[in-house]
This record gives structure tokens, sequence and C-alpha cells, in this order.
């Protein structure tokens, strides 16, 4: 069974990129453009087990704020933050996060999930 993944992020473009290449590497996809939809995403679909997301989107949170709503509200879901305007440090990500700066390749990214989530079959 394929390991479910929200990408969340604002620009088009970039979270088709990612979208694709994550599910043409076997994850189940799913996209929101901001934090609000992500939220609405997470609800709907327990399955999900790791979020990407940018920190800088319009709404009403950033990519910080929803990661730390997401660990207090599905403990398990692992979480990559990104941006390419700031260093996020470790202290200022919920428990168990990662960070990776952009410009980031998606083999990076892959990367990373498969750290996070300790399987390689992926």
């Amino acid at each position: 069974m394929p390991i479910a993944v929200l990408v969340v992020e604002d620009e088009a473009l970039i979270r088709f990129d990612i979208a694709d290449y994550l599910a043409d590497s076997g994850f189940e996809v799913h996209e929101a453009a901001g934090a609000d939809q992500a939220l609405a995403i997470l609800e709907a679909n327990p399955a999900i087990r790791l979020l990407f997301t940018d920190i800088d989107m319009p709404g009403s949170m950033d990519g910080l704020k929803l990661s730390a709503a997401v660990r207090d509200r599905w403990p398990p879901v692992h979480i990559i933050v990104t941006s390419g305007h700031r260093y996020v440090d470790r202290s200022e990500l919920p428990d168990g996060s990662m960070f990776v700066a952009k410009p980031y390749t998606l083999s990076d990214i892959l990367r990373s999930m498969r750290t996070l989530i300790g399987r390689e079959r992926h």
C-alpha cells in the first residue's frame, strides 16, 4: 500500500512538479495550495503519513504554524518544511520534523521522506 503524502505549496508549478515526482516514486499524493485546505485534507484523509509544506503561503497560517498544528492534531504525521526565503533552525520546528532549504532537488525531498518514514522501498 502506498504511503500517503500531503504537499502544501501555493505556487502551482512547484506543487505539481513535486506531486508528480512523488506519485511516480510510488506515493499516494494529496495537494493543497494553503494551510486551510491542507487541514481539511488531513481531516478527510487519516491515512496521510507525511506533510511537505512551504513556509511562505497566503492564508490564515504559514507553514510553520501549519506544521505545529499538524503535530498537535496528528502526532504520527512526519513533517518536512521548506523555504527559499529563510533558514529555519531545528528549534523552530515541531519534534521529529525536518527542514529542507530551497532550491532543493526532487531526489533530496524523496531521500528526506525515506529518512523520516524509515522505509527504503520508495
